[in-house]
């Protein structure tokens, strides 16, 4: 009797094993995706966050779940990877929104706003100040699901051939310049100019631009520009905590399995921490070298400043007036930054306007 039982109850859990792989199986299928990447394959920071989400993907789901990154260019021009992931022509791509402007000044929301927040404003106001929620409602327009996946930090200004001592001498000047602060330059006489990484160096190499901006110390030394411009300006106001992202397709999102969405959302959270972290630290390493190099750090004189946060004012007033979609999304973000800058001013800002400016710590002898 007992051997019958046992007999009976094994041959229960051979079925239900044989049943089960299946099952399993089933719920963890392989998928394989293509990402554009809008940067090149030398910037180990901004197109190494790409990298990093696909590896920790592949790490989360035992290589279940793959993403083979792409460089600018090689299957998507730099500049048009939200396009491809729109159409559906890849499943996803790693870029910064601004770059997108053209279509709805709405875009620059995702990334950066000129004289907005800093990188720890702009992940509060995404996680938890209301604005991934508006911009997911708007990026559905286009097909698309958006999440956090880097953050360089506050950017420099750029380099320029020639000193900037008045707003009369942006006049004329051909500058490249990423985002909306083209727009708002452009009412200051300069001629902006919206080229991908990658190109920025034979431009201003060969004078077709005068001056050019792109990222930080690290990522602009590897891109040779203080091979081509003496002067070095900070800070770059119009990137004060720029956000990269992952673009994904609704359609291909939405036929992941659950635990493949998990993994890619913990991995873009993931790869914004990590970015900015290298970014702290690889920036004041090269930063150190250009200097030595002969590079000139100048800050952009108050003048200079005072006229471009006027021309920023003017420009969100007049786009608010006559788009919809940017106006909802504006009153919201312009709410939030004033709260969070009056937070920001109690704390944050006295303890570094004290520690910046206080002697270095000695040290024991």
């Amino acid at each position: 009797m007992k051997r019958r039982a046992f007999l009976t109850s094994a041959g229960v859990g051979v079925a239900a094993s044989t049943l089960a792989a299946p099952a399993i199986a089933q719920s963890t299928p392989e998928i394989k995706w293509r990402c554009a990447s809008s940067f090149p394959k030398s910037l180990d920071t901004i197109y190494g966050g790409a990298e990093y989400v696909s590896k920790r993907v592949a790490d989360l789901t035992d290589g279940k779940f793959q993403i083979r990154v792409f460089a600018g260019g090689e299957i998507v021009p730099a500049l048009q990877v939200l396009d491809a992931v729109k159409d559906n022509t890849i499943e996803c791509g790693h870029t910064v929104s601004y770059y997108y402007v053209g279509k709805d000044p709405t875009f620059a929301f995702d990334a950066a706003m000129p004289f907005g927040l800093n990188a720890r404003q702009q992940n509060a106001w995404m996680t938890h100040g209301g604005g991934m929620e508006l911009m997911r409602e708007f990026f559905a327009g286009y097909n698309i699901v958006q999440f956090a996946a880097g953050n360089t930090g506050t950017q420099m200004g750029g380099w320029f051939r020639k000193e900037i001592k008045t707003v009369e001498d942006l006049k004329g000047l051909k500058f490249r310049i990423g985002g909306y602060a083209g727009t708002i330059m452009a009412k200051l006489g300069v001629v902006p100019q919206q080229i991908g990484g990658g190109d920025i160096y034979p431009a201003l190499e060969k004078g077709t631009i005068d001056s050019a901006e792109f990222v930080g110390p690290y990522d602009d030394e590897k891109l040779g520009f203080h091979k081509v411009a003496k002067y070095y300006y900070y800070p770059g106001w119009w990137e004060g905590g720029p956000q990269v992202s992952m673009l994904v397709n609704k359609a291909q999102l939405d036929t992941l399995p659950k635990q493949y969405r998990a993994a890619l959302e913990a991995a873009c959270a993931e790869a914004t921490l990590d970015m900015q972290g290298k970014y702290d630290v690889q920036n004041m390493l090269a930063l150190k070298r250009l200097v030595a190099a002969g590079t000139q750090l100048r800050p952009f004189p108050n003048e200079v400043m005072q006229a471009c946060y006027q021309a920023a004012i003017e420009t969100y007033e007049e786009e608010a007036a006559r788009n919809e979609k940017f106006r909802k999304v504006y009153e919201a973000w312009r709410k939030f930054r004033e709260d969070e800058y009056l937070w920001f001013r109690v704390a944050e800002y006295s303890f570094d306007r004290f520690v910046y400016a206080a002697p270095p710590l000695a040290s024991k002898k």
